[in-house]
């Protein structure tokens, strides 16, 4: 998400890469919030962060298209986090082959990163 949207913000491909790097599986596979998401959450924040101090406007606005995004995505799928939406836990290495095994990673996640982008677009 961040590398896909972050040039329109001066945020190049490479550094957007590295910035997000850490976030899929939900967060490092710990199986918490959708890579995905927290990379439209990231996006939200290049458009509409606060810079400043005292600048409450942009926090607010900021908040107030995260609760908008969230609310479009869980109309979708029910859940941020990754290990309900996969319905596994990629904390769990078992699991995380299953999931795999089940072409979960294929199927389901490009669904959601599909799902995050027409949101996104839709908002922005």
């Amino acid at each position: 998400m961040l590398s896909s949207f972050g040039d329109q913000f001066g945020l190049e491909r490479e550094l957007a890469l590295r910035v997000a790097g850490a976030f899929g599986g939900g967060m490092a596979r710990m199986g918490e919030t959708c890579g995905a998401v927290t990379g439209a959450l990231m996006v939200i924040g290049l458009k509409y962060g606060k810079t400043k101090a005292g600048d409450e406007g942009a926090r607010e606005k900021t908040y107030k298209m995260v609760g908008e995004f969230v609310k479009r995505f869980k109309s979708r799928h029910s859940s941020l986090l990754c290990r309900e939406l996969l319905g596994y836990d990629l904390s769990n290495p078992e699991e995380r082959t299953a999931a795999s095994e089940k072409g979960l990673f294929t199927t389901l996640c490009p669904q959601f990163v599909k799902d995050t982008t027409e949101i996104l677009e839709e908002m922005l």
